[in-house]
């Protein structure tokens, strides 16, 4: 899968993709990350990619020229545009797992006020925001839709199934169950018992049980 990113800060990219999963993903070839800066696409000797709103009010927008030029520059016959902003759906697993089955994305990220908006109507096949909450630019939203999508991907991951017993994944009402590992008792707390019986399918019925009220408690939400 092939993912560009179109930022105004290519930098904040470095750590995050450098590491774990997605380091080893692109080490083997089944992930291919480009990193684009805007201003690289900017049309005067100053590089400026925002300028006010028409109408007043406060901040810059992002400008259509430069937008545009990249994006189209950038865009294959198979690439799906997203925005990131928080005018956009709600990212969820269900989307990462849409999204994992495309062969490329460009991943635009907003700053300032946000885009100018025949961006949105003429180059943007999809829009998203990752939460309710205000954050500097567009990068780390970026950075969670690959992350997310990546580990989505046939062989990624080393046990393809990990993937599949999640929480939020396909199948599950909402949460994950509880999980232990050795020691069985460590400063007077024991594991469940269940857990230690040895019988594969009372433990499948304890751990859905457990998924249930976990989700019940913490994410009533999810619960339809």
């Amino acid at each position: 899968m092939k993912i560009d990113v179109l930022t105004l800060f290519p930098a904040m990219f470095a750590g995050p993709l450098d590491e774990s999963i997605i380091k080893r993903a692109r080490a083997v070839g089944l992930l291919d990350v480009k990193i684009h800066n805007l201003r690289d696409w900017a049309h005067d000797r100053h590089k400026t990619v925002d300028d006010r709103p028409f109408g007043g009010g406060p901040g810059m927008l992002l400008k259509p020229e430069p937008l545009f030029a990249a994006i189209e520059d950038l865009r294959r016959k198979n690439t799906r545009v997203i925005l990131l902003s928080p005018a956009g759906r709600k990212f969820e697993q269900a989307i990462a797992r849409e999204l994992a089955g495309q062969k490329q994305l460009l991943l635009v990220t907003g700053h300032y006020e946000g885009f100018d908006e025949r961006v949105r109507e003429k180059l943007a096949d999809d829009e998203l925001s990752i939460g309710d909450y205000v954050l500097t630019n567009g990068a780390l939203p970026a950075m969670v839709v690959i992350d997310a999508v990546a580990r989505l991907l046939p062989g990624v991951l080393g046990d393809d199934e990990s993937s599949q017993d999640e929480s939020f994944s396909s199948g599950r009402p909402g949460l994950e169950y509880p999980q232990y590992t050795r020691p069985a008792e460590f400063r007077g707390m024991k594991v469940p018992e269940m857990l230690l019986s040895g019988h594969h399918a009372e433990i499948e019925k304890w751990r859905r049980e457990q998924a249930k009220r976990r989700t019940k408690e913490r994410r009533p939400d999810l619960i339809k």
